[in-house]
């Protein structure tokens, strides 16, 4: 029998190290001479988070004693109450920072969208790994797997949730890659947020990079009516960013989008949250300005501090030696978490493994790239660092399913 002397012990000491990094920041994001800024329910927000990190310890421990059967018969179940309760959120939750993505339980406030995460991942790894037959002609079960994220999705973003969505989303080319859909058809799929995000910058970049994808698909895939589709679809992309800049979004919107681009074109309103990011990093230089002595966090300058621009509290305080730290960290977790799917034989552990690590990566490239002007500001958590007991369960969850699939890996060749 596994017990935990054959733990991936490696994989939940660079949790641990993610978990102890975050919680000194948040200590400096609430506890510091900021406090004085802060109303009080911002200054238990370390305590509160402390709690978090070691119920966490104690779960992820526990889930070690279950076997993969359990995670594969309970899928479709958890999937059905999860999404109950993200509608559920959508009409009785509680609205904070601008999102309704919170429902009260006996006391406690759970941030469904998070639950939903691992059921989707649990759920649709199922199905996938039962059917496993997806190619460019026969996509009947691919568009099934599609639908099974969209649902949720769909109902996260009424929540203006937009983040959390964008992150859901994203896990629809992973899964179906991994699943065996064609390298071509995987890349269409993708193409459509490469060309935003270029054309946001300029026209002209979504214009070459058109063709650009149309080209690599062809070349990858052979099939004309993908290549014809995958033209069309980046043509209605382009034309629909500029025309959404020009007529259709407000002002303020296009704003924010136009000082993603250039922060300095509206510093004390769009481009604020950016600005003070890079300047905190920035002056943080090689060493950092010593703990509790970061001025744009302890004088509160930061947005957020203590959730979306946590990066910015460690490069600030702790330099580029911190953050180093901290991406390396990350770095490694997301490598080990990629050999341990590449050592499964069973395709639901592998599908399962690489999704958790998709969203850990999407929470981790979004995060530091809204807190360094690489992408826009909408609003994700960076994993094990950013305070957020929902989150931060939810994450450890993910990662001791992976941890417990790793340790019976041997004997799930029978769970068929």
């Amino acid at each position: 029998m596994n017990n935990l002397r054959n733990l991936n012990w490696s994989i939940f000491g660079a949790w641990i190290v993610l978990a102890v990094i975050g919680l000194v920041a948040i200590y400096s994001a609430t506890q510091g001479p900021v406090s004085e800024f802060l109303p009080d329910y911002i200054k238990n927000n370390f305590i509160k988070q402390l709690f978090f990190v070691a119920l966490a310890v104690v779960l992820v421990l526990l889930f070690q004693f279950f076997t993969p059967r359990t995670y594969m018969q309970i899928s479709y179940l958890f999937y059905g109450v999860a999404l109950l309760l993200v509608i559920l959120t959508l009409f009785f939750g509680t609205e904070i920072n601008g999102a309704k993505s919170w429902i009260r339980i006996g006391g406690f406030n759970l941030q469904a969208s998070e639950l939903m995460k691992i059921a989707t991942i649990l759920a649709t790894a199922q199905y996938l790994t039962s059917r496993r037959d997806i190619s460019a002609e026969n996509i009947r079960y691919a568009l099934i797997a599609v639908l099974m994220i969209l649902v949720p999705t769909i109902f996260i973003f009424l929540q203006n949730d937009t983040g959390t969505a964008i992150v859901f989303l994203a896990l629809i080319p992973v899964m179906l890659f991994w699943s065996g859909l064609p390298y071509g058809v995987s890349i269409y799929i993708v193409s459509p947020a490469i060309i935003l995000y270029l054309t946001v910058f300029d026209w002209k970049f979504g214009a070459i990079a058109t063709i650009l994808i149309a080209f690599l698909i062809f070349m990858v895939q052979k099939r004309v009516w993908l290549t014809v589709t995958s033209l069309i679809t980046s043509i209605v992309t382009v034309v629909g960013v500029n025309v959404a800049l020009t007529d259709i979004l407000q002002p303020h919107q296009v704003a924010r989008i136009t000082a993603f681009t250039n922060p300095a074109f509206d510093p004390t309103g769009a481009g604020w949250n950016v600005i003070q990011a890079k300047t905190a990093i920035g002056s943080g230089g090689l060493l950092g300005k010593g703990f509790l002595e970061g001025t744009q966090t302890q004088l509160k300058f930061l947005p957020a501090q203590w959730t979306d621009f946590i990066s910015c509290v460690i490069g600030e305080e702790f330099g580029f030696i911190g953050l180093g730290l901290l991406v390396i960290t990350f770095l490694f977790l997301f490598l080990k978490l990629l050999k341990m799917a590449g050592n499964h034989k069973h395709p639901f552990a592998q599908l399962v493994t690489v999704s958790v690590t998709a969203v850990f990566f999407i929470h981790f490239v979004v995060n530091i790239g809204s807190a360094t002007a690489l992408l826009p500001v909408i609003g994700i958590p960076l994993p094990f660092v950013s305070y957020g007991g929902s989150a931060f369960l939810t994450n450890s969850l993910m990662l001791a399913i992976c941890l417990n699939m790793d340790l019976y890996k041997r004997d799930f060749s029978i769970y068929r």
